[in-house]
């Protein structure tokens, strides 16, 4: 499975955030969005708000998972690689 890992604060997502999505979907089997969560940084929307505006924008496309994580971005691909989904 060729998987691909776009990650961002999506505070709020873009036209250019939706666009690196949708031309993922063409190349990849499935195209994770996650979510980082920052304490230090002020957001516009909740994490659960972000999300679901995510979500809703690819609710028909089963190729997108959208998740959130802590830490460092690399220490999430590690975690991920591991997991079955």
């Amino acid at each position: 499975m060729k998987r691909a890992l776009f990650p961002g604060s999506f505070d709020p997502i873009t036209l250019g955030h939706y666009d690196i999505i949708k031309r993922g979907i063409k190349l990849f089997d499935e195209v994770i969005v996650a979510i980082g969560i920052n304490a230090d940084k002020n957001y516009m929307f909740s994490l659960e708000e972000r999300q679901l505006f995510i979500e809703n924008a690819f609710k028909n496309e089963p190729k997108v998972r959208v998740v959130s994580y802590e830490g460092l971005t690399i220490d999430f691909c590690k975690k991920i690689t591991k997991k079955k989904w």
